[in-house]
């Protein structure tokens, strides 16, 4: 008997939707609920894989492959489980399995509308989702706001399913936003009573409100948006702007809203255990001193193109008790400019990977200047053949894309590797020292891959291969020898990362950073 908790957002984007699903994942799940989650976004791409990071952040890749919106990036990282392309539904792929059902007489010949047939397909991913998983609590967030047209079929879907499972299965939180204005001296309600109203005109009266605030709310201003929204003042959640998004379960506990469910639901359960969770805000609080790693790309300009990667290295330099500074370089400019003074003054360097090869001489430079420089490098994705070829001195503007008469890469069969495949890494060497094993499985999203018959040609350039494909098919990682800390590979291990259990490449590259910055404290 899965229940249904369904997130929605009012009055603008940004709000929060995702961390807010995410939080109540995380609290549901530590009082002893299975969780499965998932969203839906309303837009006509079939996924996002072939939108720019500029549109919507990066793609997050799930372990069977599915090229996913990056909350579902935020929702591993609280609930710490390895979701599915099952957890991404969007409006794109809806239409286009409907329209594939009529195309092949699914419908026996009826009109095919909105409703029944779109919301029948919404609804049908939703329960689907919640048979496969098993879940006691699956947690759904619609993407948008209320009030955007491409919504209305989702939000109809959703007001459905109390009407299919029962008002006491279902459970809406509408997340909104209750300003400051600064001149008035006051919080303002009205945007989140129109949001509501909005939300209500459609069918769905909200349980709980999640109100994103920059100042807290008194009890006068909460009491005004029940009474306008029909709920109880306790259902009137605060999320005040904190310093980490990991804060965020701890604020809603103590706000009760994990309690407020517990109870629609009829259910007696344990208060929710977060001490790990509650370890990684207090170490927090205590870090001292700075790493300043340098990220190099060509969509620096969005940091959200690179939030998995930022959250792993923020868990690496939690762990080791240090804050993390990021310096966002432009692999353009890196390339017109002059790449010893821009990256002279860092403690290590991230080449974070892409779906292709575009601004390869500005990335190449960083790579370059790390190798010279001796200072902490990770490559990662498409950042591995960057690396690889600047080793081997074949890249961009240095010199063909081939030696010896051979490619540098090959062509992969189909769309490419996409999802967690098995890697082995050397016996005895440094990756299989830091994972503590020979063989793993980490998630990948390419089109080409770098023959292993380069690896001879590597090793006389002073590369050791580190990792590869089954049946040494393909070259996936490799680290210079003679270098402090120096390695490439081709996967993204930052999908992987969790607050409370950083994954051991991104720990290892931290303690490297940290160490050199312990030997030029000047830095």
């Amino acid at each position: 008997m899965t229940r249904y908790v369904f997130v929605t957002g009012g009055v603008a984007s940004s709000l929060g939707k995702g961390i807010t699903a995410a939080s109540l994942g995380l609290l549901l799940k530590a009082r002893g609920l299975r969780v499965a989650i998932m969203k839906f976004d309303p837009y006509i791409n079939v996924d996002p894989s072939t939108m720019s990071p500029y549109q919507h952040g990066e793609v997050f890749v799930t372990v069977d492959g599915g090229e996913t919106d990056l909350d579902l990036g935020h929702y591993e990282r609280f609930i710490d489980v390895a979701l599915t392309r099952r957890s991404s539904v969007t409006a794109g792929r809806i239409y286009q399995e409907v329209i594939d059902n009529e195309r092949r007489g699914v419908y026996g010949g009826a009109t095919v509308q909105v409703i029944p047939h779109v919301t029948n397909a919404i609804k049908d991913h939703v329960y689907g989702l919640a048979k496969q998983s098993e879940a006691d609590v699956l947690i759904v967030e619609i993407g948008g706001t209320v009030g955007d047209i491409e919504s209305l079929p989702f939000l109809e879907a959703i007001r459905q399913v109390r009407h299919d499972v029962g008002r006491n299965r279902v459970f809406y939180v509408h997340v909104t936003l209750v300003p400051y204005l600064k001149a008035a001296g006051e919080l303002k309600t009205k945007p989140t009573q129109h949001s509501v109203k909005e939300l209500r005109s459609i069918g769905i009266q909200p349980n709980a409100i999640v109100c994103r605030t920059e100042q807290p709310l008194p009890r006068d201003v909460r009491e005004k948006i029940a009474l306008f929204s029909d709920i109880e003042t306790e259902a009137v959640i605060e999320n005040l702007d904190v310093a980490t998004p990991y804060e965020v379960p701890l604020r809603l506990r103590k706000e009760g809203l994990d309690r407020i469910v517990v109870e629609r639901f009829g259910l007696s359960l344990p208060p929710a255990d977060l001490s790990a969770w509650e370890e990684v805000v207090e170490r927090v609080a205590r870090l001292s001193g700075t790493v300043r790693v340098g990220i190099v790309g060509e969509f620096v300009a969005l940091h959200d193109a690179y939030l998995s990667l930022v959250e792993a290295l923020r868990h690496a330099t939690i762990a080791h008790g240090v804050a993390l500074e990021i310096d966002w370089i432009d692999a353009r400019e890196l390339a017109r400019g002059n790449p010893d003074a821009r990256l002279g003054k860092l403690d290590a360097l991230v080449l974070p990977g892409t779906w292709d090869d575009r601004e390869e001489d500005g990335k190449a430079l960083a790579s370059r200047y790390a190798r010279r420089a001796g200072i902490p490098f990770l490559a990662l994705g498409y950042g591995f053949p960057v690396a690889l070829r600047e080793v081997l001195g074949v890249w961009g503007s240095e010199g063909p894309t081939e030696a010896k008469g051979l490619p540098v890469s090959a062509s992969l069969p189909g769309y490419g590797w996409v999802g967690a495949r098995p890697v082995e890494l050397a016996p005895r060497g440094m990756l299989s020292e830091i994972y503590g094993k020979e063989r793993i499985e980490e998630r990948m999203r390419h089109r080409e891959g770098v023959p292993f018959s380069w690896a001879e040609e590597l090793g006389r350039r002073g590369g050791l291969p580190e990792a590869w494909s089954e049946g040494r098919e393909y070259l996936l990682g490799f680290r210079l020898e003679g270098h402090p800390w120096f390695v490439a590979v081709q996967f993204y291990p930052e999908f992987a990362s969790r607050p409370t259990r950083p994954h051991p490449l991104f720990l290892a590259f931290i303690g490297a950073a940290v160490k050199a910055r312990a030997r030029t404290p000047l830095r």
